[in-house]
């Protein structure tokens, strides 16, 4: 959702104004039935510099040289010379025969033999050597980097610049710009820089990158767009079997298992830089695969690659993107060694993927120079920092920019910085900004507070009839060290206030020491998920969602306050420790929190009973989550929206008497969540959830397996299971869920054109209940526990018009439970690339 909001904030702009590179020339590339001839070779004659044309036959070719004929070349057809008349040329249309000269005949057409081909033999060389190249040579290294990062809109006409919501903002359209890329004209709207000393260690697999500069244009403090950009572009090596981009797998072209999804050409050799290198072409064997089309040179002794240029095809199963286009430069630093110096990515994000549709151009540079090799570094040296704080880094002055840039600024872009300072004082720009940062964020922005979040404003449960929620934070900048929040709600049907108050502190910014504390008043659902935590202002869906399949009138009251203290002693490392004191009582007349303080006996048949829960708990709780990926350095952060694994542990311990509390337990609760990205085969989660009380509890104190009785798909909860219809004191849970990202609708014609993709799952829980917890129930809530393993499965088809998934669930076992779910369809929305 983050990220196509904010891309919705830079499709309010336009440009004109064209400016001219030396030969510029498109067009579409035919056979002679005028069918077009898709992934053909194109370069500027007397040049390395070429592209291969996309599906459609369609390419766009640019040099700041000055060329006068262009080579086509394709698998089956004689290889054909375009002369240029003019500098600038558009719509070129160029047919190509069929090779007739035995000389001329190129033997792969089509899908290309996997036998008896050179370029394989020489992809074959690649795979072996792949790990011997480069940076790989050497025991240790270091280098400096610098990062250019920019954002730019495409397409816009002349139509859409006088309209009239720029009223006010139209010098923007003097920055103007064409892509020597597409050809298409676009407005730079966006710059980040950054430079950084790097160091590694291949015998301990370390590395560590010091940020000793950035520079970002306009936006400079919105966490938003820094986080949206570390989002975006990830690294990777090209050598690797699978690309990760926008949390997809790609196939790269130089992986072992390229053979089965590419088609190899060996097209030419040359010498580049004083090595003779050979050219490979490459292009997909099928549709809606993530894959790529383009070339690369190789080295013949080394089989390092010197160069490579590719794009994904248009019809890879990839929302909001358009285009993604990849060129990698590598220099010799002698007579064996290619290192990495130039690595280039842009992306083509749009509604829609016709050639003229209106976008937003995403734009990584990124440059190596001054390598050293061999010079070690304590292991100690690789530990990460916890809370990077240096506030000169974003200060810096000219005269370090002017020094430290590996390559100049153009006009254009070191325009960016004076026209996003000038812009920020329209009166019209700000109001469309604040409007897509509440989308985003969620609170609309007052100064150094903001209010909010306005999607917890309405909900309605059986208790409260419809619920209505205001609330606020103070917002003083991103890196706040402190931050107090809060809320009150009313509910129409039991005429009652309810509110919540929050603070947390900063005390020690080096390792992340945070006091917090606060107070909440109000309705939940208990048995909304297992491993709790005692968050304040935590936001029970189940007890406020708009629309149930079932009753949700199994509500309690909740009266909870809390102190805690954390630490992160290593990074994304987190201790806990905190003391809360919470009463419970049930909030409807039909859901009973009874339990028996004396059992009933032949002297008092009804024993004693008590519905009010007191309790005094304190807690420890241990928190993993290795490479997790964070932007800023205040008392909150905002995470990078990537995969990483969590690990959870928490100590919970009843304290009966303390402030007239009525339990004494020991409870642990265990948390394991693992993505496995399985190459082309897309995605897996597995979760594991396991706890166990020691002691005597009553209801409102057990461990409830999470049902679900919304129509929307909740993470870590049962599909097919109704509220409290399992309660335990000791549980595992187990999680499988596979997210195949397209791949198998991908191989049936009918359906590859809908892009959707396939979801499945299974979840199971087994528990247990003692005897002792049994006996003091007075609830008359039936105590079931799955001592035989329930179990449901899911299949699910997501991606549909973009936006939209559908979940399947059916139940397993326990068919026979009153008012049980055999079957369940859930949803649910989201923007996915």
């Amino acid at each position: 959702m983050k990220k196509v909001i904010l891309l919705s904030l830079f499709f309010v702009f336009a440009f004109a104004n064209i400016s001219i590179a030396q030969t510029k020339v498109s067009g579409i590339v035919l056979d002679k039935s005028n069918q077009p001839i898709p992934f053909a070779n194109v370069v500027f004659k007397g040049s390395n510099t070429g592209i291969v044309s996309n599906e459609d036959g369609r390419f766009y070719l640019e040099s700041p040289n000055t060329y006068t004929a262009l080579l086509v070349t394709s698998a089956g057809f004689s290889d054909k010379e375009v002369p240029l008349e003019k500098a600038v040329s558009y719509d070129f249309k160029i047919i190509l025969g069929e090779a007739e000269a035995l000389n001329e005949v190129v033997i792969f057409t089509g899908k290309t033999s996997k036998k008896n081909n050179p370029a394989l033999d020489i992809l074959r060389k690649i795979w072996e050597r792949k790990r011997k190249n480069g940076l790989y040579q050497f025991n240790q290294y270091q280098m400096q980097k610098y990062e250019k990062v920019e954002f730019d809109m495409n397409t816009i006409d002349s139509a859409f610049m006088k309209n009239k919501l720029f009223k006010g903002m139209e010098f923007v359209f003097d920055h103007v710009d064409t892509s020597d890329v597409t050809g298409k004209t676009y407005l730079p709207i966006f710059i980040n820089e950054s430079v950084y000393d790097v160091y590694g260690d291949n015998k301990l697999k370390k590395t560590k990158e010091n940020i000793t500069g950035n520079k970002m244009s306009g936006f400079n403090g919105n966490q938003q767009i820094l986080s949206f950009v570390k989002d975006l572009y990830s690294d990777y090596n090209i050598y690797d079997n699978h690309l990760k981009f926008f949390d997809k797998s790609f196939t790269s072209p130089l992986s072992r298992t390229g053979i089965d999804v590419y088609n190899y050409v060996l097209k030419d050799s040359a010498y580049i830089d004083k090595k003779w290198c050979y050219n490979i072409v490459f292009y997909p064997r099928r549709k809606n695969e993530l894959t790529f089309k383009g070339d690369f040179w190789v080295n013949d002794t080394t089989f390092a690659i010197k160069k490579i240029n590719m794009g994904v095809t248009k019809s890879a199963n990839i929302n909001w993107v358009k285009d993604i286009y990849i060129e990698q430069e590598f220099e010799v630093e002698n007579d064996s060694v290619f290192l990495l110096t130039r690595d280039y990515m842009m992306s083509d994000f749009a509604l829609n993927k016709k050639e003229k549709s209106k976008g937003v151009y995403g734009k990584r540079t990124t440059l190596y120079r001054n390598h050293k090799f061999n010079i070690q570094k304590p292991e100690k040296f690789y530990k990460e920092e916890v809370n990077f704080i240096d506030n000169a880094v974003y200060e810096r002055p000219p005269e370090f920019w002017d020094e430290n840039r590996f390559e100049k600024l153009n006009k254009d872009e070191a325009g960016i910085y004076k026209m996003l300072d000038t812009l920020q004082t329209v009166k019209r720009f700000k109001q469309l900004y604040s409007l897509v940062s509440i989308l985003g964020s969620g609170y609309v922005e007052f100064k150094n507070f903001d209010f909010g979040p306005i999607f917890s404003t309405f909900g309605y449960n059986e208790v409260e009839g419809l619920r209505l929620r205001v609330g606020g934070r103070t917002y003083f900048g991103p890196n706040d060290p402190w931050r107090v929040q809060a809320y009150t709600a009313y509910g129409f049907d039991d005429n009652k206030f309810k509110y919540g108050v929050s603070g947390k502190w900063m005390v020690d910014k080096k390792n992340r020491i945070i006091i917090s504390g606060g107070n909440r008043r109000d309705i939940e659902q208990i048995g909304a998920s297992l491993t709790t935590t005692n968050d304040i202002l935590g936001r029970s869906f189940a007890s406020s969602a708009l629309f149930t399949t079932g009753s949700n009138g199994k509500l309690t009251n909740i009266n909870l306050t809390n102190v805690s203290v954390e630490m992160e002693p290593k990074k994304n490392f987190v201790v806990q420790a905190g003391f809360s004191y919470r009463t419970l009582e049930s909030a409807s007349n039909i859901f009973s929190l009874d339990y028996y303080t004396t059992l009933p006996s032949v002297a008092n048949p009804s024993g004693v009973v008590e519905g009010l829960v007191k309790q005094t708990e304190a807690n420890i709780q241990f928190e993993y989550m290795p490479n997790r990926k964070t932007i800023g350095y205040g008392v909150e952060r905002d995470l990078v929206d990537s995969p990483f694994s969590h690990f959870f542990v928490n100590f919970s311990y009843g304290l009966k008497g303390v402030l007239d509390s009525d339990f004494a337990y020991e409870k642990i609760q265990i948390f394991y969540k693992q993505p496995i990205i399985i190459g082309p085969l897309g995605r897996s989660n597995i979760i594991l959830e396991t706890g166990k009380t020691f002691g005597t509890i009553p209801l409102g104190l057990m461990s409830v397996i999470p049902g679900n009785q919304t129509y929307f798909t909740i993470e870590n909860t049962f599909s097919n299971l109704n509220f409290y219809e399992f309660v335990t004191d000791q549980y595992t849970t187990l999680q499988w869920n596979h997210d195949f990202g397209g791949r198998l609708f991908a191989r049936i014609p009918f359906m590859r054109k809908l892009n959707w993709r396939e979801f499945i799952g299974v979840r199971a829980v087994h528990g247990t209940i003692s005897d002792a917890n049994r006996a003091i129930n007075a609830s008359g809530l039936p105590y079931n526990a799955p001592e035989k393993v329930y179990w449901e499965y899911n299949a699910g088809i997501g991606n549909i018009f973009k936006v939209f998934r559908l979940d399947f669930s059916w139940r397993g076992n326990y068919l026979d439970m009153p008012d049980a779910h055999k079957f369940a369809i859930k949803g649910s929305f989201g923007f996915y690339f």
